[in-house]
């Protein structure tokens, strides 16, 4: 068993991707006027899914869950450490909507990558929505 150990660790599929960065399409506006745009999202636990269930302003208003599970996965975002949930009630609905999306494509289909068609060409490709900005590496 303790030979298996090493070879698993340094195998090219030992890495599990637990973290992804991301770049929201509008960024969060802080109180001073700062804009927060890059950001780390982490796969979500069960528990972060459990925890949330028992809050009462998910009782009141099931929408909240994505709130409250956003704040709970989204590690940072800009220069801020703490994201909470004020911060993500905070943000505009494209930026919510990509959020939701990034976090059920990696906790649910396991990736990150879009199936996208150019609508000039039709050519069918993969873009990573965690990935850079459009024309950086």
């Amino acid at each position: 068993m303790q030979a298996l150990a090493p070879a698993a660790a340094s195998g090219p599929a030992a890495g599990l991707r637990t973290e992804f960065a991301f770049v929201l399409p509008r960024g969060y506006v802080d109180a001073s006027g700062t804009v927060h745009r890059d950001g780390v999202m982490r796969l979500a636990t069960a528990k972060d899914e459990i925890i949330p269930q028992r809050d009462p302003r998910v009782r009141e208003n099931e929408a909240y869950l994505t709130v409250l599970l956003l704040s709970r996965v989204v590690t940072r975002l800009g220069g801020l450490a703490d994201v909470h949930p004020g911060i993500v009630e905070s943000m505009f609905a494209s930026d919510l909507a990509f959020l939701q999306d990034l976090y059920r494509r990696v906790n649910q289909e396991g990736t990150s990558q879009a199936a996208v068609t150019c609508p000039a060409c039709s050519h069918e490709f993969a873009v990573d929505m965690a990935g850079d900005r459009l024309g950086e590496s």
